[in-house]
């Protein structure tokens, strides 16, 4: 997609000498390393950033926020870089301040079933850190993205049925504002009525606001019994039809996944899998042995009636792992289905009663555009996504993608819906903002103003004109 930019300011070289002076060798201008941070896995154009920060502290990512605010010069935070809307790109230039060698777990209270974390921790580095503790951290959003970032983007996953997401589960947060201030948000307490929610407004903001530094979460017990299972569907309504009754029925399932038959054969191919190619749910169960199976065996005699198919279960731990990495996969292996190509994801997600008709009416959609474009969904929260698999250098193909994204998320804002689950905005899908929230846009822009009266925090992203 094409971006119209704001003049591009080169690096003040007084700036570039005070990020030397402060940070050595871990301020970089290397084009390889520019360029890598300027570069995500979908069909956004590379924009790399003139410099590259990698501070190791609260107060240092402060005091580059201060050099680079005396010479007005846009921050880019950066985690793992797994974003999906351009989220990370340099679209004004500036300066990138990459977290990851802030990943350090602070501390973690087994008794109080929470922790705090620095920005650059991942979610398996953290729960490779608990694995004796008898706890886990359940957001799960497929890539090992870093937990500041998924809190900068309000991340959710395959677990978000049972769990919630990133704002369910962020207590408190460390934020460096625009000015190079040092603010703490929240606490650790389950529930507070001091003050205005701070950290609701910086989670989803997308390093817009502030750039978030350290993050206290909730944590959870380990299971005693998990079972994975997966169910195949003559039609994707009866799939999806079935995770209505689900829900509706308050069975608490932990994940319900969708996968439609190009998905699976795409999945088959890439991961090795021998699934029917047809509409398939994946389930998982967590709770007690007799929990588990109260549940299974209700969410099978649901399928049964949307006229499912046999269960094929997984019990241990090696097969669960192979069939949810295989999920986690599925954009790398609908991507195989045309080599040389890429994404273009999308993430609109609906109340649950109008599931259906926006997948029935996307997938006929899909149909009469000729796109290959397979659909996967965290369906037990209304989440789905379509991947167009095209050729980034033709402009017919993008076109015809960026006509097919506008309708499907107009039809989602139709039905009460929001252009997007859990990928954020970023810039490419600023366009859609005003039509989804109308006035309230103008407070957001207050907000943003208030806060970044200069305009240097992520530029470009989130709100039209920003």
């Amino acid at each position: 997609m094409a971006v119209t930019l704001s003049p591009r300011p080169a690096l003040d070289d007084r700036a570039a000498a005070a990020l030397r002076a402060l940070l050595g060798d871990r301020f970089s201008t290397a084009a390889a390393v520019r360029e890598q941070h300027g570069r995500e896995e979908t069909y956004h154009p590379t924009m790399p950033p003139d410099g590259v920060a990698f501070p190791q502290s609260t107060e240092e990512v402060a005091a580059v926020m201060r050099i680079c605010a005396q010479y007005e010069i846009p921050v880019i935070p950066y985690g793992t870089g797994t974003s999906l809307e351009g989220g990370i790109a340099a679209l004004r230039g500036g300066v990138t301040i990459d977290l990851q060698q802030m990943n350090r777990v602070v501390r973690v209270s087994a008794e109080d079933l929470d922790c705090t974390v620095e920005a650059g921790v991942t979610r398996k580095q953290l729960n490779e850190y608990l694995r004796d503790t008898g706890l886990f951290f359940p957001i799960d959003p497929g890539a090992d993205a870093s937990l500041g970032g998924m809190a900068a983007t309000r991340a959710s996953g395959t677990n978000a049925v049972r769990y919630g997401t990133m704002r369910d589960n962020v207590l408190g947060l460390t934020v460096v504002l625009a000015d190079g201030r040092i603010i703490r948000t929240g606490g650790r307490a389950r529930k507070s009525s001091a003050g205005y929610d701070l950290t609701r407004m910086f989670v989803g903001s997308e390093g817009t606001l502030g750039i978030i530094t350290e993050v206290t979460l909730k944590l959870y017990g380990i299971p005693e019994a998990i079972s994975s299972a997966v169910c195949a569907f003559p039609t994707i309504a009866d799939a999806v039809n079935t995770v209505i009754a689900t829900i509706q029925l308050g069975v608490p399932v932990a994940r319900i996944e969708l996968l439609d038959e190009v998905q699976i054969r795409a999945s088959n191919a890439y991961s090795k899998l021998d699934l029917e190619v047809a509409p398939t749910l994946f389930f998982e169960f967590h709770g007690t042995e007799a929990g588990v199976a109260e549940q299974a065996e209700t969410v099978k005699a649901l399928a049964q009636d949307h006229n499912g198919g046999e269960f094929h279960w997984a019990t241990k731990a090696e097969d669960r792992t192979r069939l949810w990495e295989a999920r986690h996969k599925a954009y790398y292996a609908g991507i195989a289905l045309r080599p040389g190509c890429s994404g273009m994801p999308t993430d609109v997600c609906v109340p649950i009663s109008r599931l259906a008709d926006c997948l029935v009416e996307t997938k006929a959609d899909i149909e009469a555009s000729g796109m290959v474009a397979p659909i996967v969904g965290h369906v037990g929260d209304g989440n789905f996504h379509t991947c167009m698999i095209l050729n980034p250098d033709d402009p017919a193909e993008i076109a015809t993608a960026q006509a097919f994204h506008d309708r499907l998320v107009m039809r989602a804002l139709a039905m009460g819906g929001t252009c997007t689950g859990e990928h954020g905005i970023g810039y490419g899908k600023i366009r859609y903002l005003s039509h989804e929230h109308g006035d309230a846009v103008a407070v957001m822009r207050s907000l943003k103003q208030a806060l970044d009266p200069a305009g240097i925090l992520n530029p470009g992203k989130v709100l039209p004109g920003n």
